[in-house]
């Protein structure tokens, strides 16, 4: 049958995500680019593969039948992609990064300067995305490998056709506006119980993982600003009107006059790399992640940067 695999992804990522919205958020297409793409897979099989359920759509069941195949269809191409790889003499090809925020502003660029200088075969294609989205834009094969992080105290559930790499550990600390805790470096999360707090969405795992260390810490956050943006929060921070919790990596982002103050307690996240399962051998991925394992490994801390 003649289909593409632009279409089984649509209908694999369907299985995985439930609606055509989430899909086309996943896939960078619009909801309507999706549709056609399943469309054209049903005129392909000449079978119905979706029916509507109100404002939902389900899979019949022929199209749950091919959507089976068509993850082990995509999963054999990858694994001929690695074959393939592997009969080479350098190392080239073409790989797809997907990164968070923070990762695409100080990871991606001197990765890529790294890649070019020791695999110049190889072209590299990144996207930025939501951090809690890269763990399935990986198992969905829309990227080949992505930067994400892991919370101890509220871990990204594991996907047994994905392998999680740490790269390295950050330790959280507590931002402040400038002087307004003098006399203080190091302080407990429950030393702010009284402060207004800028924190990440709640629905999100930092977010979660920021309100249980403050549960922990014995208070509920007196949350004013619910903000992504971690530029933003440092912002915030610097005018006055809240604190927040950060790492080193954060602080590059955006240089700030606040106080950072070192936590008693130890809230930390893992920088991950994540790739499928069969295809974390690959020469291409491998030569990524040892450069990311020296890009990540490179990255000062505060004290080397002599911040207040």
């Amino acid at each position: 049958m003649d289909w593409t695999n632009a279409q089984l992804r649509s209908l694999v990522e369907l299985t995985r995500r439930g609606t055509i919205t989430a899909v086309a958020q996943a896939l960078g297409y619009t909801p309507g680019g999706v549709s056609q793409q399943i469309i054209a897979l049903e005129k392909a099989t000449g079978m119905q593969l979706l029916h509507h359920v109100g404002r939902r759509v389900e899979l019949t069941d022929a199209g749950m039948t091919l959507a089976v195949h068509a993850e082990r269809i995509l999963t054999t191409q990858d694994e001929a992609v690695e074959a393939l790889e592997r009969t080479r003499n350098e190392i080239s090809g073409t790989l797809r990064i997907g990164l968070f925020a923070t990762a695409a502003a100080e990871i991606l660029p001197p990765a890529l300067r790294r890649m070019r200088e020791l695999h110049p075969g190889v072209t590299m294609r990144s996207r930025d995305m939501d951090v809690d989205e890269v763990y399935s834009a990986v198992a969905g094969g829309t990227v080949d490998l992505a930067l994400g992080l892991d919370y101890p105290d509220v871990p990204i559930p594991r996907d047994p056709c994905l392998r999680v790499r740490e790269l390295s550990k950050e330790r959280f600390s507590l931002a402040v506006p400038k002087g307004s805790m003098p006399g203080l470096r190091r302080v407990s999360l429950a030393d702010a119980a009284e402060l207004g707090w800028i924190v990440p969405s709640v629905a999100s795992y930092y977010g979660r993982a920021l309100l249980t260390a403050c549960r922990h810490a014995g208070f509920e956050p007196q949350v004013l600003h619910e903000v992504t943006d971690t530029a933003a929060t440092l912002a915030l921070v610097e005018a006055g009107v809240g604190v927040s919790v950060v790492t080193d990596l954060m602080l590059r982002l955006r240089p700030s006059a606040l106080d950072v103050l070192e936590l008693r307690e130890t809230m930390e996240r893992h920088i991950v790399v994540v790739v499928r399962t069969f295809a974390e051998h690959r020469p291409t991925v491998t030569a990524l992640v040892d450069v990311l394992r020296f890009v990540v490994g490179e990255q000062p801390s505060r004290a080397t940067r002599g911040r207040s």
